[in-house]
């Protein structure tokens, strides 16, 4: 297995990484969003996650 960060073979101590260093570069980027995938969510997700909130309400109500 080889580091995600710059293709060293992974040390046991920090596996998957190399070393302290890359494993601090891999959760820097994690921090800072550059993993993040791109949302597939419509603009008013708020507004269908109301919607369904209320269906479940309703449904979950005793006729």
């Amino acid at each position: 297995m080889t580091c995600p960060i710059c293709d060293k073979p992974a040390e046991a101590k920090y596996r998957p990484f190399c070393s302290a260093r890359c494993a601090d570069v891999d959760l820097g980027r994690w921090l800072t969003g550059a993993y993040a995938l791109p949302s597939t969510d419509p603009d008013d997700a708020e507004e269908a996650l109301e919607k369904t909130m209320e269906e479940l309400e309703r449904r979950a109500r005793p006729n």
